[in-house]
């Protein structure tokens, strides 16, 4: 489902330290790390600055192989004194089967791991809650880019909005404080549908935030656009040739 999701950090090195610590423990590997940005598969970390500002208030959420994996996870990060945002249990509320902990990284988001049946495999991340400011205004956006995405609406109530791929989903959640400045990019099937992607959120009103084509500061045949989803958020669209 994501290509990517990047976030902000005020202070790379401290976010570093906090997700190389709890991601090894789930046997998520970095899998590049520059000055500029660590990656973990389809989840990075860049530094802020004044054009690309801190990350707030996201909630991460990544698979766990086991329950066991799932406690590891949040005595590691209590152990080196992360705060806690829920210790190790059952989560009713979200499945019969759903087993998780939560974690505040050094910016205030929320990181978690997560056990349920089936244990997807394919990829790490599990789902992403991102608090917006106006849910029906968000999920006309998200609308509106689907069909070029690959998302599908998932479950529709006034408070809360979800899009699901193939094994991951996102949640578009109430909240008095939105999310702030996360990055989240969709792969493409093709050049056509990244533009057609464009096209669409453009013209619907939405902000442009760069204009299909190649990005070679990205990787050699990466085809990507760009625009700002109601809360400021910058989502991207890309085909990879490769």
């Amino acid at each position: 489902m994501f290509d990517r999701v990047t976030l902000r950090a005020s202070d790379l090195e401290a976010s570093l330290r906090f997700y190389e610590a709890v991601l090894a423990v789930l046997g998520v590997e970095q899998t590049s790390r520059t000055a500029a940005l660590a990656e973990w598969d389809a989840f990075s970390l860049a530094p802020a600055s004044a054009a690309t500002p801190v990350t707030r208030r996201l909630h991460i959420a990544w698979l766990a192989p086991s329950r066991g994996h799932v406690g590891a996870f949040w005595r590691t990060g209590t152990a080196a004194g992360y705060r806690d945002d829920g210790a190790p249990g059952e989560r009713p509320e979200y499945g019969p089967d759903y087993y998780g902990a939560f974690l505040l990284d050094p910016d205030g988001n929320s990181a978690e791991a997560v056990h349920h049946d089936p244990p997807y495999t394919e990829d790490h991340l599990d789902h992403l809650w991102i608090r917006v400011a106006d849910v029906a205004a968000a999920k006309r956006f998200y609308e509106t880019i689907a069909p070029h995405a690959g998302l599908a609406l998932g479950a529709d109530t006034p408070e809360r909005v979800q899009f699901t791929g193939a094994n991951a989903s996102f949640s578009l959640v109430a909240g008095d404080e939105p999310t702030e400045h996360v990055h989240l990019a969709f792969p493409a099937a093709d050049d056509d549908a990244v533009d057609a992607c464009h096209r669409a959120a453009v013209d619907a009103g939405y902000r442009d935030d760069g204009a299909p084509g190649e990005r070679p500061e990205d990787h050699a045949g990466s085809y990507g656009a760009f625009v700002l989803d109601p809360d400021g958020n910058n989502v991207e669209v890309v085909n990879h040739h490769r």
